[in-house]
């Protein structure tokens, strides 16, 4: 008796790495949450964002990224170009959001730059330079 040739490993296994579970939906959502609410290199330029309101931008950044980048998909594609765009996608729209928040009026939480103007003395040296040469030889 003769068994029937097993399929090709090709065939058999076709590993495809969209659409993501939920549970990475999640996961994603998560994460950007986390960048928008704490300090990252993100926020140092253009400040955080209370928890509440990053959740809800999250949750917007995520679905509108999943609903662009889901029709972008064909029967022929293994999902990673689709992952691609749906994570540039992701990328874009938060720094979306982020700019959008830091220009408005209504962004109280927003963090100063780290660095100062150039213009701008430090505080140290002009409390140096207020001391008249005269004051200096009399004491």
């Amino acid at each position: 008796m003769m068994l029937p040739p097993a399929p090709s490993p090709a065939r058999s296994s076709h590993l495809s790495i969209w659409p993501p579970s939920q549970r990475t939906r999640d996961a994603v959502i998560s994460r950007l949450i986390e960048t928008l609410s704490t300090p990252s290199v993100l926020s140092k330029r253009y400040g955080t964002i209370p928890t509440d309101e990053a959740a809800e931008a999250a949750r917007r950044i995520e679905e509108e990224a999943f609903a662009a980048s889901r029709h972008s998909t064909t029967p022929e594609d293994d999902g990673l170009e689709i992952l691609q765009q749906y994570s540039k996608e992701i990328s874009k729209r938060m720094l979306e959001t982020v700019k959008a928040r830091a220009g408005s009026d209504t962004a109280p939480n927003n963090i100063a730059p780290a660095t100062p103007p150039l213009d701008v003395p430090h505080p140290a040296d002009s409390a140096a330079e207020e001391v008249p040469a005269s004051d200096e030889a009399a004491a």
